[in-house]
């Protein structure tokens, strides 16, 4: 080519060319419009939105169209500020005439809800708000959604799963679309029960508190120490009576029957109407210039600074006279320092008292003059599981799921029962029912649990074989998923000098526990093994010398428990996992208390070492009674409204005519008492802080609300039980070996699909 000669345009730009495009700016070759793009080649159209700034007070009746009145959600005030941003920026102006905001704000709670967040959506709350938002974003067209499909082999389209954020389902047929996605994962899953076991320490529980204003649990955002200010204290108990209250109101007993015109209803009582009658609560503060006059007061059992027992609520405190107060039920529970109570009495104001020289008549905030003489105590009424979460589980009742509840609340980190609970019910199914090509065998549901495992003592070890050995001569299906092993596991508490235990002999007697596990290796290929800690173990007991330590308590160190774990490892590796789909055998060394998640929040089962009755004899307050009867409790008063307790083993009735009401055995009375006592108070350490050290800001661990399907309370000072009180199951499986010189080895064998113990004992 001549440098010299005028450049020529190409063939396609000249003039007759095919499809010429002639230049407005020839110095840069600028069309006059744009290129004609091949087919197959057009980038995605998208239609210009004109930005527009929505306030929130324009959106909220929206969003309460369809957050509120469509799915039931509560939505905060930061979070409709972040959605009239994300509307105003992706909808603009067309957000209310062509119906833009609110197919996306529905999309927006269906997302939040298939994702686990709470009933009030705000960022924290189970789901991330944020990340809802920006993969909508990555997905709107003209303030639409588009959906993008996944075409499959033969051209069908596949929904996302509903916990995944990062897709959109079509909006058509969502909920056909939402349950064969669920189903088709689900089918890849594991259905071995084991695989769904989870052990949850207590100090990774949630961090919930329960907030009054909106009447829900939030979590803490703050970071937990060991050592908070003063006033996480003072939060611990405040949050402990927030929670009684609430649930009290929530009680039959507490609410008020209203007709459709605000008036009482009616009910017709023999030939008299009788206006339905409530239980109305009165602050300590409102008892000012009432003297005479009788109340019942809801408050927590303090002793004042003089010595004397006060009630304590929000408001205020004034001094407690039991000395003629009557238990209901009679010896049905126990009352201590530290509990909340119900009492019913009269208040009798005094000018020249010691509480007025406390508090003198300031009423809120301090003690108020005067003294409220009890005539009846009694614990507040329990809360079944169901009626907490605000589902119908209840068998044999038509009753529907109530809207209220705390079902969206995620209570122990693996899903709330509104988000799991129907996928889990239906993995549960599957896996015990067991199906032909998914299992070889039936599935095993039992648990093993025993407790004051004295591995110091030698004829520990010998009973731990006897129990070993029964179990691995039983069929796959026939053993125990797991093996629930609970100290002390020393006698007396381990620290150096003073002629007990030090750390080397401690090492020593788990070494010794690793030799009689490796002679069961079928056990250790295929079961779970959970040790939980006592106050004598390491490292608390180092500083506490056996006394009461702070709860919860951290597990057991590695330093001691590495032997246990190469046997594990020893047996596992004996085993073609390829063949068999067990998992593999392990040990899992946990807190105290612990949880134990079985298929997410369907089974709840509560672990706690401690000897709660015989702290609870020691610092229980002692009332008068009119009545001489003995110390027994009736069969018909164990069955009322507000004591369920009912014992695995039946107790025959005296049938002949005129006797008295059946009694139970001293065994079985302490059992009932100590479990009505502290599910009533909905927490395993109902004590103050001087009687019972609790981390303030790990208080939500030792909590039993809502209540748990089981609760493993191993106390070495209350004879071994099994009994359900309002649909909790608890077990106490006593001391591995009882007392006396008969050679028996005692334990509980629990069922998971029947939630029903049963004390076993055998000699060795």
């Amino acid at each position: 080519m001549d440098p010299t000669s005028t450049p020529q345009l190409p063939s396609r730009f000249k003039m007759g060319a095919t499809d010429p495009i002639p230049s407005s700016s020839p110095a840069f070759a600028t069309p006059a419009r744009p290129f004609k793009i091949q087919k197959g080649h057009a980038p995605p159209t998208k239609a210009s939105i004109l930005t527009i700034l929505l306030p929130p007070s324009t959106l909220r009746p929206v969003a309460f169209r369809t957050f509120t009145r469509k799915h039931n959600l509560t939505i905060s005030s930061s979070a409709l500020q972040t959605l009239s941003v994300f509307v105003g920026k992706n909808c603009g102006s067309g957000w209310r005439e062509e119906g833009l905001a609110e197919r996306v704000l529905d999309e927006v709670a269906k997302i939040w809800k298939r994702a686990g967040g709470g009933v009030i959506v705000e960022e924290g709350k189970g789901a991330s708000l944020n990340t809802i938002l920006q993969t909508l974003e990555g997905s709107m067209s003209g303030g639409r959604i588009v959906t993008a499909k996944a075409s499959s082999q033969d051209g069908s389209a596949k929904a996302s799963s509903g916990g995944d954020v990062g897709r959109i389902e079509p909006s058509h047929d969502r909920s056909f679309a939402t349950r064969g996605a669920s189903e088709e994962d689900d089918s890849k899953l594991s259905f071995h029960p084991r695989h769904w076991l989870k052990v949850i320490d207590a100090f990774d529980l949630p961090h919930l508190t329960y907030n009054v204003d909106k009447k829900y649990f939030e979590v803490i955002k703050s970071k937990p120490t060991l050592f908070p200010s003063p006033s996480h204290q003072t939060t611990l108990f405040r949050d402990r009576f927030n929670l009684v209250y609430q649930r009290l109101l929530r009680n039959e007993s507490f609410q008020s029957s209203l007709g459709a015109m605000g008036v009482p209803s009616l009910q017709r009582s023999s030939s008299n109407l009788a206006i339905q009658q409530s239980y109305k609560l009165t602050p300590i503060a409102n008892l000012l210039g009432r003297s005479g006059t009788s109340h019942l007061i809801l408050g927590l059992l303090t002793i004042s600074p003089t010595g004397d027992l006060a009630l304590v609520d929000l408001t205020g405190s004034v001094e407690l006279d039991l000395s003629h107060a009557r238990m209901i039920p009679e010896d049905g529970a126990w009352f201590a320092p530290g509990m909340i109570v119900l009492v019913d009495g009269i208040y009798e104001e005094e000018d020249m008292v010691m509480g007025s020289a406390l508090g003198g008549n300031s009423g809120i905030g301090g003690a108020i003059g005067g003294h409220f003489v009890g005539v009846s105590i009694c614990g507040p009424p329990c809360e079944r599981r169901d009626i907490s979460l605000g589902t119908s589980n209840r068998q044999g009742s038509g009753e529907s799921a109530s809207s209220g509840g705390f079902g969206w609340v995620d209570f122990l980190g693996v899903g709330s029962e509104r988000a799991q609970g129907a996928r889990m019910r239906r993995i549960q199914e599957k896996c015990l029912r067991g199906e032909p090509e998914a299992m070889e065998a039936p599935a095993r549901v039992k648990v093993a649990v025993m407790s004051e495992v004295n591995l110091d003592n030698m004829r520990t070890l010998d009973a731990l074989r006897k129990v070993f050995s029964l179990y691995n001569y039983l069929a796959l299906a026939e053993r125990p998923e797991t093996f629930i092993l609970m100290g002390n596991f020393v006698q007396k508490a381990t620290i150096n000098g003073s002629g007990r235990a030090g750390s080397i002999e401690y090492k020593e007697y788990f070494d010794s526990l690793a030799v009689v596990l490796s002679e069961f290796p079928a056990l250790l290929q295929h079961s779970t093994f959970v040790f939980v800690p006592g106050d004598n173990d390491p490292w608390a007991s180092a500083f506490s010398a056996g006394a009461s330590s702070t709860i919860p308590r951290q597990p057991i160190p590695e330093l001691f428990t590495s032997r246990i774990r190469r046997a594990f490892a020893t047996a596992n590796s004996e085993i073609d996992r390829s063949k068999t789909s067990d998992p593999p055998g392990e040990a899992i060394w946990t807190s105290n208390p612990a949880r134990l998640s079985w298929f997410g929040p369907i089974h709840d089962i509560a672990i706690f070492r401690d000897d709660v009755s015989g702290r609870l004899r020691r610092t229980a307050i002692d009332t008068q009674t009119e009545s001489d009867e003995p110390d027994t409790i009736s069969n018909e008063a164990l069955d009322g409204a507000t004591t369920k307790a009912v014992s695995v083993a039946p107790v025959r009735a005296d049938q002949a005519n005129g006797a008295k009401a059946n009694t139970v055995s001293s065994a079985a009375l302490m059992g009932r008492r100590l479990v009505k006592t502290l599910l009533d108070q909905g927490t395993v350490a109902p004590f103050p802080m001087s009687v019972r050290p609790v981390l303030w800001d790990h208080a939500s661990a030792v909590q039993l609300y809502p209540l748990p399907t089981a609760l493993i309370l191993a106390d070495s000072e209350a004879a071994p039980f099994c009994m359900t009180y309002e649909g909790c199951h608890v077990m106490n499986p006593g001391r591995l070996l009882p007392d006396g010189g008969v050679p028996v080895v005692r334990w509980v064998e629990y069922d998971l699909v029947r939630n029903r113990g049963k004390v076993k004992e055998e000699r060795y």
